[in-house]
């Protein structure tokens, strides 16, 4: 606001030191003459007194602040007053013991003071009368004590206060000057608190006690700084308020101050900026604090313009496409180095070999009829070869001591034998004792043998499979597995390897009616059989003796009628004739053995009718074998695959002739171990397998016709599996 500067306007605008009778409030109108003259020598400081006062309420005083005198007068005013204290809100307090007059002077002075619009010092009780009729109008504010010898003004806001204990004249006066324009309103308001202060000085020295110690300098006196306890309000707007108690009206809500002169057009002198002192900067302590939401991610090249000052270019499908590239061109390219690396370091596949020749030969004439029995079912094969003929339903049926063949087969295939060797010793127990005394009742045991007597196992294999001893296949059982059961168990689970699955075992010598089979599964035991040379031996024989002397004929009459190489008869009331046989054939310079199985021969005598019908399809089989030459030596049949794409070729190393019979088609397979990444020519790698790729089909080496290498880095980079 402005107050200030109207205040020292109209201290400005007065003629020189005051004159007595000159109206307060800046009217002009006269005051009592004998009520406010003052001696002669005491106009100048009464001048002076005024002077301070006008610039106490322009704001131009040195070294204090007015806002602050502003609120210590008011406060004045409205607290408990002590005695000497300034109630007039003049900005100059006195010492209450040179202040104080006698009642009727302080009447004089109040009655002038009325006129003048200015008060001075009286006792408590009057200051009392005063603000309780100011209806409290004045603002509180800070104050210093007269008697602590400070002093305060009447300006504490820079407002233009008029006492609530003034006179009507001056009151008027002072609302109408809050309502002109221009200068003169600056000169109402202003002369009115020069006046004032004009006023208490010529009351001081009228009274006769000047302040001790001569002149007191006035700025230091009066001005004080301090801190208005209430904001800043608009001083027009406060005037208005001093004169209605408080209460403001719409256009008092509303009214603007304009101001009409600046600063520099009063003269009035603003002091030098002081620098702000540099702010000191403390340590940050973890991360900062911050109530703001992070910024989503920035383009880099809109990061890049930032940094640089340099706008980004306009986006065209280009330059996007540029950008791009230049993103992910140096990502592909180290993908691309890491897969050339791994592709480098990877484990090579293995090699192997690929067949390139016809993978099967067909015999030259028409499917082989061998001549078979009426009745019953039989089966032929031919070791490594294949299937020759086969008749009747291969239904499961009861054997007989056609089963003894799995107890010798599980026997020498756990306690193997060389051919003429006797094998561990078998001590006989108390029940093959029993059991061998069964004969009496028409069972086939070895009746010779005692408890506490030993067997050699090639010697209880013999009495297994020549006289078909039940009592010794159980002697055997017990030895190997502890139990006739256990030993079962381990009969059923060789069938199944064997691929016997129309086959059950309940019993080592077969005698049970519930151990039953086909022809067809026989005669897989038979071949199974017949790659033992010691079954070979055993069950060719025509004839054994026990170790008791006592000589025993073979039940298969093959071997000693026409050279067969066995294998077991079997015969039952129900089952009837069983026979499995085998015989062996030169062939081309190939030995090929052939195995067959009849079973259910009923007519009687059963074992020899068995014997009879077994002994023309045998013969047929063996007159059907012949052999053809399928490739020769040198002949390309495959190549050595690297897993890579790399082929190196590779050729038999002799002529391949393959063993068969009219009608029969025979595989050709390679056989071989693991071949190896780098070989020279001629390396043998393999085998061509020409039948049914068991251990009796015909096997040829196979040779590299050139060096095989490694892959190359290209086919390790291109592979992609």
């Amino acid at each position: 606001t402005d107050a200030p500067k109207r205040a020292a306007d109209a201290s400005h605008d007065q003629d020189g030191p005051e004159k007595p009778g000159k109206d307060a409030s800046g009217t002009g109108t006269d005051t009592d003459a004998p009520k406010t003259a003052a001696p002669a020598d005491d106009a100048p400081r009464g001048q002076d007194e005024a002077g301070d006062a006008a610039r106490a309420a322009s704001g131009t005083g040195t070294g204090t602040d007015a806002p602050k005198r502003a609120a210590d007068a008011s406060h004045d005013q409205d607290g408990p007053e002590k005695p000497g204290k300034d109630a007039s809100a003049t900005g100059t307090d006195t010492d209450a013991s040179k202040a104080a007059a006698p009642a009727d002077d302080a009447s004089r002075d109040e009655e002038g003071a009325g006129d003048a619009g200015t008060t001075t010092d009286a006792p408590h009780s009057d200051v009392t009368r005063d603000r309780d009729e100011a209806g409290g109008a004045a603002q509180d504010g800070p104050g210093a004590d007269a008697e602590e010898g400070g002093s305060s003004g009447a300006a504490g806001t820079a407002k233009a206060v008029v006492p609530a204990g003034a006179a009507p004249a001056a009151r008027e006066a002072a609302d109408d000057a809050s309502v002109e324009d221009g200068d003169d309103r600056h000169d109402a308001d202003g002369s009115g608190a020069a006046d004032d202060a004009g006023a208490k000085g010529e009351d001081e020295d009228r009274d006769g006690r000047p302040k001790a110690g001569g002149p007191v300098d006035q700025p230091t006196a009066v001005f004080r700084t301090g801190r208005p306890s209430a904001p800043a309000v608009d001083q027009p707007t406060t005037m208005l308020k001093l004169g209605t108690a408080g209460r403001e009206t719409e256009a008092e809500r509303t009214s603007k101050f304009v101001a009409l002169k600046r600063d520099g057009d009063l003269g009035v002198r603003k002091p030098p900026a002081t620098p702000a002192a540099p702010t000191a900067s403390l340590p940050q302590v973890g991360p900062e604090r911050t109530t703001q939401q992070p910024l989503p991610p920035r383009p880099p090249l809109d990061l890049l313009a930032e940094l640089t000052n340099t706008p980004p270019p306009p986006q065209t499908p280009l330059r996007t496409a540029v950008r791009r590239v230049k993103i992910w061109a140096p990502l592909v390219v180290l993908l691309v180095i890491v897969f050339a690396i791994v592709q480098a370091v990877r484990p090579l596949p293995a090699p192997s070999l690929v067949l390139t020749a016809e993978d099967a030969h067909t015999f030259d004439g028409d499917q082989v009829k061998l001549p078979w029995p009426d009745e019953g079912q039989g089966w032929m094969s031919g070791d490594g070869i294949g299937s020759m003929d086969h008749f009747g339903e291969q239904k499961p049926v009861a054997i007989g001591s056609v089963a003894k063949t799995m107890t010798a087969y599980i026997i020498l295939r756990e306690h193997p034998l060389k051919p003429g060797e006797e094998g561990p010793k078998i001590e006989v127990d108390a029940r093959a004792e029993e059991e061998g005394g069964y004969d009496k009742v028409g069972e086939s045991t070895l009746n010779t043998v005692k408890a506490g007597d030993s067997l050699t196992e090639k010697q209880a294999l013999s009495a297994v499979m020549v006289p078909s001893a039940n009592n010794i296949a159980r002697l055997l059982a017990r030895w190997d597995a502890g139990s006739e059961e256990a030993f079962v168990k381990k009969m059923n689970d060789t069938a199944k390897e064997l691929g016997m699955t129309n086959t059950t075992y309940t019993d080592p010598s077969g005698l049970k009616e519930t151990t039953v089979s086909t022809a067809e599964d026989q005669t897989k035991l038979g071949i199974a059989a017949m790659r033992i040379p010691a079954m070979v031996a055993i069950t060719s024989a025509a004839s054994w003796t026990d170790p008791s002397g006592k000589y025993w004929s073979n039940y298969n009459e093959l071997p000693y009628t026409m050279g067969a190489i066995g294998i077991k008869t079997g015969s039952t009331t129900k089952a009837g004739g069983n026979l499995l046989f085998a015989a062996r054939k030169e062939v081309d310079g190939q030995a090929v053995i052939v195995v067959g199985a009849i079973l259910g021969q009923h007519k009687s005598p059963i074992l020899t009718t068995v014997n009879e019908v077994s002994k023309p399809a045998l013969r047929a089989a063996q007159e059907a074998l012949t052999s053809a030459k399928i490739l020769k030596k040198g002949d390309v049949v495959g190549y050595v695959d690297d897993g890579l794409g790399g082929r190196t070729p590779v050729a038999v190393t002799e002529d391949v002739k393959a063993v068969g019979w009219a009608g029969l088609s025979v595989k050709l397979t390679f056989a071989g171990d693991e071949v190896p990444h780098t070989a020279k020519a001629g390396t043998k790698v393999g085998a061509l397998t020409v039948g049914d790729g068991t251990s009796g089909a015909v096997e040829v080496p196979v040779a590299l016709q050139e060096d095989l290498v490694e892959p190359g880095f290209t086919d390790r980079l291109t592979r992609l599996s």
